[in-house]
């Protein structure tokens, strides 16, 4: 029988970390840690204790919000223990095949393979989301930089990138706040993106945007480099509790913008916060009703303060100094080249991706996953 020619995973994953991925969504680095059955069984077995001990329901959200835990908990063990029956059922399949010398064996053994490499893959990305805000929602925010027109048309095409990428991963994705730009695209736009691991995914995002095009706007088609800036909020859950003082806050309504209707832009039901003491500023005009926009508003700008508060804090602060710099030249964390070649590079890891159209329609994960790997391996000093 000819054998299935196919890579065979190793489970457990290496310890090894290596050089860089370059042009190849599959390429991997990978660094020991994450999976700890142990810990979390342990961690079980302590909440299953709790959860028998008289008085446990007395604090109804608390008893909640472990038994949310343990259930968490419990599918994460079940993800990581599937992938190594399965490769044992593999390897069960190979021997057979082997032994009988039946080549019908080889479509269904490539098939098994393909899952299992799949699986091993969204596996290894649960494991790198390790910090507790990694499994919250997010909140994006893109600014408009440098460029005029030009950066207002790339702004709105990186939140077109977003969504799609969204999409892709079956998150729900809501525009809060936009600012349109006075010829074309977006000053800034402010999207609630829901899913599971949604922040532990895109705060590798976070950072400068650089586009290098053939201007549409540009009658001597003349190539231009444009920026935009990327900031990522993990979301609050509804059982953290931040309280933000009234008289810390000015509220100012507003008509919301859009294409109108029997309510849109007839009342003042937008409504802009700005946080006294820190000076930020959210802003929510996509509900109906000004309360709903306000309660909105109050959610952003809570995840908001929590990031401040998060960051003030640290005693290591570079990587999110990239979030603090001029959005121009020589500050960019990708570069998204449409002219005179096509290629989209990510200066922090060295990731390349020849098909530009692919991630601005939405690929992303190659570069978020060699992001998460980099990191990985600088925190193991590896």
């Amino acid at each position: 029988m000819r054998r299935a020619r196919h890579r065979i995973p190793v489970w457990p994953p290496s310890t090894s970390c290596g050089p860089a991925p370059r042009r190849s969504s599959r390429a991997s680095r990978r660094c020991a840690g994450g999976f700890d059955l142990a810990t979390k069984r342990t961690r079980i077995e302590d909440i299953d204790k709790q959860s028998i001990a008289p008085g446990f329901w007395e604090d109804n959200q608390a008893a909640q919000t472990l038994l949310k835990e343990r259930t968490q908990l419990g599918a994460e063990i079940e993800r990581m223990e599937m992938p190594g029956r399965s490769l044992a059922d593999v390897l069960e399949m190979i021997a057979l095949a082997e032994t009988e010398g039946d080549a019908s064996f080889e479509s269904d053994l490539t098939r098994s393979l393909d899952e299992l490499d799949a699986t091993l893959e969204t596996l290894e990305f649960s494991r790198m989301m390790s910090e507790p805000n990694d499994p919250n929602q997010a909140i994006l925010v893109i600014n408009a930089g440098a460029g005029g027109t030009e950066s207002c048309d790339w702004a709105q095409m990186l939140t077109r990138m977003y969504v799609r990428w969204a999409e892709r991963h079956r998150f729900a994705v809501s525009e809060t706040d936009l600012l349109p730009g006075d010829e074309a695209g977006v000053k800034n736009v402010t999207l609630s993106i829901e899913g599971e691991y949604a922040y532990g995914y895109l705060k590798a995002e976070a950072g400068v945007h650089r586009l290098v095009r053939i201007s549409p706007f540009d009658a001597a088609k003349r190539r231009h480099t444009s920026f935009a800036s990327v900031f990522v909020y993990p979301d609050i859950p509804d059982d953290i509790v931040i309280n933000i003082a009234e008289t810390d806050l000015r509220i100012d309504t507003y008509r919301a913008g859009g294409a109108g209707g029997q309510h849109v832009n007839k009342t003042d039901s937008a409504v802009r916060l700005t946080h006294l003491p820190t000076g930020l500023v959210v802003a929510c005009q996509n509900e109906r009703s000004q309360h709903k926009n306000k309660s909105k508003a109050l959610k952003i700008l809570a995840a908001r303060l929590m990031d401040y508060e998060e960051k003030k804090r640290q005693s290591e602060r570079d990587a999110q100094e990239s979030l603090k710099q001029e959005i121009t030249f020589g500050s960019q964390i990708r570069s998204y080249v449409l002219a005179p070649y096509r290629l989209v590079k990510d200066h922090r890891t060295g990731f390349e991706m020849g098909n530009a159209d692919a991630a601005l329609d939405g690929d992303l994960d190659g570069f978020i996953r060699a992001f998460l790997l980099d990191g990985e391996c600088k925190a193991k000093g590896t």
